[in-house]
């Protein structure tokens, strides 16, 4: 039986430079989430990336300012990210079963990977990522908009998997998980939007 992780990992190999260049323009939408989080953060907070791919937009934008550490499953996404955000510190390593000391981050940022876990680990990993948090810290997440688990034969010329619940459910772990945790009304509008990547996202 395949294992979805394993061609997770082999995909974003193959993909990496086909899904994501060295650079990405401004106008693209990951910005607006960008936009949202910078105001709260300060000079050297740390901040973690979940799922960081190689490093661009986000682990590189916020590397400006914060002390970025980003896990990703991917080797080449990893290797990429070293060389393109050289002043953050990148591990390979599966999201689901990382591990960080309660209270390290002032923000975590995980943006379209969460999805491609399988969707009964979604619930457990972010209570765990709300335990790697400060007190009054951030988290800026994007999940899937309807329940669906499958795979996509051809991704930016590879296969991939996809996994999620629906958007109240995802909401509903967001809430019990963050222990009440609330929300910003910007960003509670971009969870609300249908997350699913596609090639002209």
């Amino acid at each position: 039986e395949l294992d979805p992780k394993h061609l997770v990992r082999d995909s974003y190999d193959r993909i990496s430079h086909a899904y994501r260049g060295d650079t990405l323009p401004r106008d693209r939408g990951y910005f607006r989430w960008l936009d949202v989080l910078m105001p709260y953060l300060q000079q050297g907070d740390a901040v973690l990336d979940l799922g960081c791919g190689c490093g661009v937009p986000m682990a590189q934008e916020l590397a400006h300012l914060c002390d970025v550490t980003g896990i990703d499953i991917s080797p080449v996404q990893i290797e990429r990210a070293r060389k393109l955000v050289p002043n953050g510190t990148f591990e390979c390593r599966d999201m689901a079963t990382a591990e960080f000391e309660e209270g390290r981050f002032t923000a975590i940022v995980s943006l379209f990977s969460v999805f491609h876990l399988p969707v009964q680990e979604h619930r457990p990993l972010l209570a765990r990522m709300f335990s790697w948090l400060r007190s009054g810290g951030y988290l800026l997440i994007s999940l899937g908009h309807s329940a669906w688990t499958g795979y996509e034969e051809d991704w930016y010329g590879a296969p991939m998997y996809w996994s999620h619940a629906d958007e109240q459910t995802s909401l509903k772990w967001l809430d019990e998980t963050g222990k009440g945790v609330s929300a910003s009304p910007s960003c509670s509008a971009l969870l609300r939007m249908n997350t699913r990547v596609s090639p002209t996202a």
